[in-house]
């Protein structure tokens, strides 16, 4: 459905599932065989795979406890079998036990379409997921430590690490801090190692809810933007409620506009759709019919901000 539409590159999760007949029974997701073949599986439907948006176990490396070398084997081996496939970019996050987050997933909006929520309101009086708090400097540290690890192999095997905000962006979720909740905080990600290998996931359904002026914050970290997730949402950290591409409170023309001229070329996606009538969602915001939808209009600002510039 996506190459008849005019898509041609891929963004693949770690192929947990492959059939055993493929010949990767018992290997780890992020082993060589398993990527390969997932990767050739995506190259026979037509298309190219470009990002990896998954990562093996890494709350020990996250919050800096022992296990963490294993973790750290782990995640080098992919980044390596990545470069080996040609696949350039990672993108992974830094929530560690309580990772993304709604309320609800079924809201209704636009014509009765339904959407993922998050009301904190909600979670506020709920118990810390480890019994006692995480605090921010905590996670920087761990950060820092493998950063100064993983760049180099990053470098070496030709693979950009993009840091995909916390969802929702908040300081806190569960008793655990949430360090890439700010502006500021992807700022103090980039000065942690200045290579070019250290990058951004600009999800701009969290980045809004971090700015009021998306396109400038898109302008102020141009050439560290490695990946783009191209959605929108309503509301604030606190309570939202995610939109159709065309129905949030970003203005996603001037967005486009900001890519353009700042010469990003790498791969972005549609995100986190609403439900449609008739259609099913296995995971919530990810059903088929409204992403249709969402890749229609990436497709015309595209053409209309860069013209011939890209396929």
């Amino acid at each position: 459905m996506l190459k008849q539409i005019g898509v041609d590159d891929a963004v693949g999760v770690l192929p947990r599932y492959l059939a055993d007949w493929r010949g990767a029974e018992g290997e780890p997701a992020w082993a060589y065989v398993p990527l390969a073949l997932y990767s050739e599986q995506v190259r026979e439907s037509g298309l190219s795979l470009l990002v990896i948006e998954d990562n093996p176990p890494m709350d020990a490396l996250r919050l800096g406890v022992p296990g963490r070398d294993d973790e750290l084997t782990a995640v080098c081996a992919l980044i390596r079998n990545m470069g080996r496939l040609g696949i350039g970019a990672w993108c992974y996050n830094w929530m560690p036990v309580v990772g993304w987050t709604r309320t609800n997933v079924a809201v209704p909006s636009r014509g009765g379409a339904l959407v993922p929520a998050f009301d904190e309101a909600i979670v506020a009086d709920s118990p810390g997921a480890l019994g006692s708090f995480v605090s921010a400097e905590q996670l920087w540290n761990s950060l820092a430590w493998f950063l100064e690890r993983v760049i180099p192999v990053a470098e070496e095997a030709g693979v950009v690490l993009a840091m995909h905000p916390d969802d929702p962006p908040l300081p806190s979720l569960r008793g655990i801090a949430r360090i890439m909740s700010t502006i500021e905080g992807f700022e103090r990600l980039l000065t942690l190692n200045s290579s070019p290998h250290n990058a951004i996931t600009l999800c701009q359904g969290n980045f809004t809810l971090m700015t009021a002026d998306l396109p400038s914050i898109i302008r102020h970290f141009a050439d560290r933007i490695a990946f783009v997730h191209f959605r929108d949402v309503r509301g604030t950290s606190e309570k939202f409620v995610e939109t159709f591409v065309d129905d949030g409170q970003t203005n996603m023309a001037e967005c486009m506009r900001a890519y353009a001229e700042v010469g990003f070329f790498g791969p972005a996606r549609s995100d986190h759709v609403p439900l449609l009538e008739g259609d099913r969602a296995d995971v919530a915001g990810y059903s088929h019919l409204a992403r249709l939808h969402a890749v229609g209009y990436m497709a015309g600002l595209r053409d209309a901000y860069y013209g011939n510039a890209v396929g």
